[in-house]
């Protein structure tokens, strides 16, 4: 039986006010889909509640897990979008309507699919709220896929796979990612998904053991060190995250350290190099294998320190060291940040969380505190939005056939990545195989329209030249210089392409 207790007790800090909107909207929606079934044969509402509850499991604000409950009244339930306004205002109207034009992405041609594809990314652009509502509900769904239509399972599992998925990952939100990719597995590559199952098994006996030592050992050594309030736990990689890696690895285990990985968790940042001093005194680290996300997190927002150590009885370990608030955040991604119009209203924002700003641009009617309101404030750099998002609001407006427009998605946004920087150190996000000629316009335009060559890591290379992780990119550019036709084909990206395409008409006009 659904109580809207379940919901309650999952909201961070919830006011009576928070409590009595929630309690009218689980109301409301249960009144209005009273009657109705889902293939499962239960009731109707508790979809609506589940993606209430998953709502509020990421700490989202009431609006939103109440807008979560109300997510279907109107295009299921028969309410007017008037009855909604009159009861539950402007905003909660909007998140609805946000997430009724999506659609349910249940159109078998091509068309009207990216069509609903391309709603989503307009809708997302206008407040991130619409999409995380659109997650929550997708990840109710897939949960109860096996009820579906067997002639439906692939086509949603796929999408699943090939949009939502990587939009979660997008937004920094693993935990939510991972789930979705592993509900969505059995039904893509049922083949795959049970061979994966039966590796992951395999290993998890071989280095169960190990780990449990390890685990042994360093809380003992952080008692004698003095670190205090450390959390220690294991984590098993996703089996879908598993299965593309071993597809990159030629289905070799042995090239793969992370199957199984320590976690550890503590108070602040000096612990956690505190921690990685104290593993490294303890096991010999495997070369090359340090990474330092919480210098250089990646471009959606995730911190951490990893490192892969030699146990000593054979295996091979990830560990993974990270504070409380980067832990949320690699879990919840996104999410953690939605709470702004709070943080900011009780003087309660944190420096790391100014430079989330731009998600407040997204939430509507948001007032920009006074206190960050100066000039210095008001440049774009620390509160715009990511530029993969305004790409994608951007996308709708492109003439491109439905196959082109899927294509050039999953290629722009949702392959396989390369972290590469600027000589100033910024992190550029691109896709796998993405040439110089992509990095420079992933910067600007002009910068794009007038290379006359450039350096990776110190070293003059061809335009051509395929960029890897951790490459330095520096791009020398002439004001005679123009865009030729071949670097069309050296370009992967569908902005580098489409910037090409313009600077040569334009070349040709004159």
């Amino acid at each position: 039986m659904q109580n809207v207790n379940d919901i309650i007790e999952l909201m961070r800090s919830p006011t009576a006010s928070d409590r009595a909107l929630v309690t009218k909207a689980f109301d409301f929606s249960k009144l209005h889909h009273e009657g109705q079934k889902r293939f499962s044969g239960e009731p109707y509402f508790i979809h609506p509640f589940e993606t209430a509850k998953n709502l509020a499991r990421l700490g989202m604000d009431v609006t939103t897990i109440s807008a979560g409950l109300l997510h279907d009244v109107v295009e299921d339930g028969h309410v007017s979008t008037e009855e909604i306004e009159k009861e539950f205002g402007k905003e909660i109207l909007f998140l609805i309507e946000g997430v009724t034009k999506l659609g349910k992405l249940k159109y078998r041609g091509l068309e009207r699919h990216t069509e609903s594809l391309q709603k989503l990314f307009v809708a997302m652009s206008q407040d991130l709220r619409v999409l995380i509502i659109k997650l929550t509900d997708r990840m109710h769904n897939m949960q109860t896929l096996e009820f579906v239509p067997e002639e439906k399972r692939k086509r949603i599992a796929m999408e699943t796979l090939e949009i939502y998925a990587p939009l979660a990952y997008r937004l920094g939100m693993s935990k939510l990612k991972g789930d979705l990719e592993d509900l969505a597995f059995p039904y893509v590559y049922p083949k795959e998904f049970e061979k994966v199952k039966k590796v992951i098994e395999e290993k998890s006996l071989e280095t169960r053991e190990s780990l449990e030592k390890i685990e042994t050992q360093l809380k003992e050594e952080f008692i004698k060190e003095k670190i205090v309030g450390a959390k220690v736990d294991t984590r098993v990689k996703h089996l879908y995250s598993l299965y593309l890696k071993l597809e990159r690895k030629d289905w070799d285990i042995e090239k793969i350290y992370d199957i199984l990985a320590i976690r550890i968790v503590v108070p602040t940042l000096t612990d956690c190099y505190r921690v990685l001093g104290i593993v490294h005194g303890l096991w010999r680290p495997l070369p090359g294998r340090i990474k330092d996300y919480t210098a250089v997190p990646k471009p959606n927002g995730y911190k951490s320190i990893h490192t892969t150590i030699f146990s000593g009885d054979g295996a091979i370990i990830e560990v993974q060291i990270r504070t409380d608030d980067m832990h949320r955040d690699a879990e919840f991604g996104i999410a953690s940040h939605l709470s702004y119009k709070e943080a900011v209203a009780t003087g309660r924002i944190s420096q790391y969380s100014k430079n989330f700003l731009w998600i407040a641009k997204l939430l509507p009617n948001f007032a920009r505190p006074t206190s960050l309101s100066d000039e210095k404030n008001s440049n774009e750099s620390p509160e715009t939005m990511p530029a993969w998002i305004k790409q994608l609001a951007e996308i709708h407006a492109e003439t491109f056939d439905p196959k082109e427009f899927l294509n050039n998605l999953k290629t722009d946004f949702f392959e396989h990545r390369v972290f590469t920087f600027t000589p100033q150190g910024d992190v550029i996000d691109l896709p796998l195989n993405s040439s110089p000629i992509d990095f420079a316009y992933s910067i600007h335009s002009d910068i794009g329209d007038h290379i006359a060559g450039v350096k990776v890591n110190g070293k003059m290379v061809s335009l051509d030249t395929p960029l890897k992780n951790g490459d330095i990119v520096e791009v020398v550019t002439k004001k005679s210089s123009r865009p030729s036709a071949k670097w069309l084909e050296m370009a992967k990206t569908t902005v580098a392409k489409r910037h090409i395409r313009n600077a040569l008409e334009n070349q040709n006009k004159n």
